[in-house]
């Protein structure tokens, strides 16, 4: 089954405790619906995260519609999933632009990284998924998640929050109320509301109170009349100036309908090597994902699991191709479907067509660039820290044991490198710094540590609990 439906009994109605199965669907105006609530899911990060990287955030939702349905493809319609932009690639494309990386190079780098996991899902594909729980683990996998989210830090402190401390600070306490106190469909698209909060909360200060003061990343200073822009690298640090915190002059220079900018990669080994440690995150990411559908529509998913994320690799190699952002599975859309019960693919579908639809529309691209650094500051400390602790509930549910310094050495070392950020210059045109450093560090180290104590025949515990488990 790929793009052919049952209709689900009346395709009106579900009686209690049924479901709405992968290859079924209900009619056709519910399943639009359903499709719109599904883009409306993943929109929120889909779009921050292009913006956090300085990607187009346009060609970023047009190409998530694209790889999705490649995706869909690619799994035979077994796996509902969205494939929507991922957060884990934000540190490392950070690292690129502070040594002088253009959207070229960012985007050739992703596009590597989404070749190399498109190998580690054939490689699953035929050696079994089990492969991957023996060169990661719960405990360095949990630990790259970890210090992904926690190595992002730094972004929030030197570079959005400065731009406007009290906006970024009120912005971010909004969205914690719209995520505690809104359940179901609201909370689930908090980081959104949150988002919309403080771009309308910018745009009223600047009327009422006028034009903040404050530093800007050096590459919108370059477009600023007069800002002088001190300093290496496309995030230069100037000295603080007056200025609004929305512009929406290139909103209105923007045409109603038109072509995304795309443009085409290159290639630099220093700036992949910047990116590759994101490959781990989304592997426990998508495995996460396909399990959590497996057992939510109640089918063994393990014989797709090599195909899944294969699927997210040639989707995030396509959207980098021209210009796009990296692709993974989104919890937020299946969170969506555990709300309705509705688990049909054609859902999916749709919601890929209005996507692709929307990167049509370059005025909604303008508007989406126009969100002041201070309201992405509040949103992104949310952002990572989730991150961050995603890698902890890895630990947690896996039992990991941290009395053993085997699991605990390593770790903590790798996650300071990244959270610093540390640099570390391997020759005098190559650096490794932050997330790439400390993913080296705590994989190379776990696994030299763990042959050592086993060599001396010391019993390792909590970081093999993976080996025997069926999910990591």
């Amino acid at each position: 089954m790929v793009a052919s439906w049952t209709k689900h009994g009346d395709g009106k109605t579900l009686a209690p405790g049924e479901i709405v199965r992968p290859d079924e669907r209900l009619s056709w105006p519910r399943m639009v619906g359903f499709g719109a609530q599904h883009v409306i899911a993943m929109f929120g990060a889909t779009f921050v995260f292009p913006l956090v990287m300085g990607l187009n955030p346009n060609v970023a939702v047009m190409m998530s519609g694209v790889a999705t349905i490649i995706f869909l493809l690619i799994v035979s319609g077994r796996i509902p999933s969205y494939l929507g932009t991922s957060a884990s690639f934000v540190g490392g494309v950070f690292a690129i632009r502070a040594a002088g990386g253009d959207d070229a190079t960012v985007t050739g780098s992703i596009l590597v990284a989404g070749l190399v996991l498109a190998l580690v899902g054939l490689a699953i594909h035929y050696l079994g998924v089990q492969i991957i729980h023996r060169i990661f683990p719960p405990v360095v996998t949990g630990a790259v998640v970890m210090l992904i989210g926690f190595g992002l830090a730094f972004v929030v402190a030197d570079v959005y929050w400065p731009q406007d401390s009290w906006v970024a600070l009120i912005t971010m306490t909004a969205t914690f109320l719209i995520i505690v106190l809104f359940r179901g469909f609201i909370g689930r698209i908090a980081i959104l509301l949150g988002l919309v909060f403080g771009f309308l909360l910018s745009w009223g200060l600047d009327r009422v109170a006028g034009p903040v003061t404050s530093v800007l990343p050096g590459q919108n200073l370059r477009d600023a009349a007069g800002a002088a822009c001190t300093g290496e690298g496309p995030y230069c640090v100037a000295t603080a100036f007056s200025h609004s915190r929305v512009n929406f002059g290139g909103i209105a220079d923007a045409p109603w309908i038109g072509i995304p900018d795309f443009h085409g990669p290159s290639f630099k080994i220093g700036a992949v090597a910047l990116v590759l440690p994101a490959v781990i995150a989304l592997v426990a990411e998508n495995i996460g994902h396909v399990k959590a559908v497996g057992e939510m529509t109640g089918v063994d998913v393990d014989p797709y699991m090599g195909r899944a994320i294969i699927g997210d690799g040639v989707g995030t190699m396509v959207a980098s191709a021209v210009g796009g952002s990296p692709t993974t599975t989104y919890a937020e859309n299946i969170g969506v479907m555990a709300a309705t019960r509705v688990y049909s693919t054609a859902a999916y579908y749709i919601a890929a067509i209005i996507a692709i639809l929307f990167g049509f529309c370059p005025k909604f691209g303008a508007l989406v660039a126009a969100t002041p650094g201070g309201v992405l500051g509040g949103i992104t400390v949310i952002l990572y820290g989730m991150i961050g602790l995603l890698g902890a509930k890895i630990w947690i549910e896996n039992r990991v044991d941290f009395s053993d310094p085997v699991n605990m050495v390593p770790v903590g070392a790798g996650i300071i490198l990244a959270i610093g950020p540390v640099k570390q210059m391997i020759s005098s045109d190559f650096t490794l710094e932050g997330i790439a450093l400390g993913t080296i560090v705590l994989l190379v180290g776990y696994h030299v540590l763990r042959a050592i104590s086993r060599r001396r025949g010391d019993e390792v515990s909590g970081g093999e609990i993976g080996f025997e488990r069926e999910t990591p």
